[in-house]
């Protein structure tokens, strides 16, 4: 990826959370923080999603993602700061903002989340056609924290590629 598409990324996702940030504050709800450590899981979701095909999806559970603590030591995340948060792909071709807030906006199972006082931080990852947003809250365990490292659980590969199919049944398609 050359300089001017990760400057294009980079607008894209800054231009999501302030689409998803007016659309909290019609509803008088505070906005989404950038949360940092989220940003970071959002982006290593996103790369395991950026070959797979479009489809039809909702959000995605921490325990459907068979990596998951992989993907959140890599991030350095405390796993315990991360059992209520909401991890939402979206696939949307070329990744038009508009279609992409729309995604977010209208589609039931994410405004649900979005309507949710209870977030109050966001981090957001896209490549090519690929958006992924999480929530975070202000709790412990919403939070994100950083943790010191491995958690102490057993990893669990990339080979186990199961996640990929549950998440090609959770991605929105347009």
């Amino acid at each position: 990826m050359d300089t001017i598409e990760l400057i294009r990324f980079a607008y894209d996702e800054d231009n999501l959370l302030q689409g998803l940030n007016s659309y909290r504050t019609s509803l008088s709800l505070p906005t989404l923080a950038k949360n940092e450590n989220a940003e970071c899981l959002a982006d290593k979701i996103v790369e395991e999603l950026d070959n797979q095909p479009c489809t039809a999806a909702s959000t995605i559970k921490a325990s459907q993602l068979a990596n998951y603590n992989e993907l959140i030591d890599k991030c350095k995340i405390d796993v315990n700061s991360t059992t209520e948060s909401a991890i939402m792909p979206v696939c949307v071709h070329k990744l038009v903002p508009t279609l992409v807030l729309t995604n977010y906006t209208h589609s039931p199972a994410y405004a649900k989340h979005l309507n949710n006082s209870k977030f109050t931080g966001a981090g957001v990852g896209s490549e090519d056609d690929w958006m992924v947003v999480i929530l975070t809250g202000s709790t412990p365990a919403a939070s994100f924290a950083k943790g010191a490292g491995s958690s102490g659980y057993s990893k669990v590969g990339l080979g186990g590629f199961v996640m990929v199919y549950m998440l090609m049944g959770l991605a929105l398609f347009i």
